[in-house]
């Protein structure tokens, strides 16, 4: 059996892959230590001497020990860990491509002269969301945000291209024009409706800066 461990800022995520078999599990993230990686062992429950190895990669796992319970610790680097992962699990063939990895922020990784490169990122993403959503609405369960925003409208709070220009170049007239411009004239909106706005507002700086940095590299 192999394990593998991806400590993010929010969650800690773990693969365990035996004769052909994966099974995924996640935790809140602690500090990255031989001990707490000893207790995320423990709560897997796991026969610890079946384990031949363990990977880890992301927050600082390059600290940890390269023998944990006398398993070989093995660190990978974190960019090479998403690209491979993408390409695995997508079953990319191409040459170049490019990887968005969103967590708690978002990071974009793209594969150049068959090399994983880490082309920037930026601190939006799943933590923002949560974070924003408890402010203006107290809900931090994404599933729960998730449901209220699709219940919602966020026409009732972001300005559309349609409603305050006639044509902009190709842009459709159901575009954003601006996030949460309405919220300065009107108050007529829900919960739902914040959720619906903060979703897309999230959405649409991840898929812009994505889509240039796929511009960036050609892909």
């Amino acid at each position: 059996m192999n394990l593998a461990f991806d400590f993010g800022i929010t969650n800690t995520d773990i693969v365990s892959f035996d004769d052909g078999t994966m099974d995924y599990f996640s935790f809140p993230s602690e500090s990255v230590t031989d001990e707490s990686l000893k207790k995320f062992l423990n709560s897997l429950k796991l026969d610890i001497s079946k384990i031949n190895k363990i990977a880890v990669t992301g927050g600082k796992s390059s600290d940890l020990s390269d023998s944990l319970l006398n398993i070989p610790v093995i660190k990978v680097n974190e960019v090479d860990a998403i690209g491979y992962g993408v390409k695995e699990l997508y079953k990319i063939t191409d040459s170049e491509f490019l990887a968005v990895s969103t967590g708690t922020g978002t990071a974009c990784i793209g594969l150049i002269n068959n090399e994983f490169k880490h082309l920037g990122g930026i601190s939006v993403g799943g933590g923002t969301l949560q974070g924003l959503s408890n402010l203006l609405f107290n809900e931090v369960d994404s599933e729960i945000i998730n449901k209220l925003a699709t219940e919602g409208n966020r026409n009732e709070l972001d300005a559309l291209i349609g409603e305050v220009v006639n044509n902009i170049g190709l842009l459709h007239p159901n575009v954003t024009a601006s996030n949460f411009a309405k919220a300065r004239i009107s108050n007529n909106f829900s919960d739902e409706d914040l959720a619906s706005s903060l979703s897309n507002m999230v959405g649409e700086v991840i898929g812009t800066i994505s889509y240039l940095n796929a511009m960036l590299i050609g892909v």
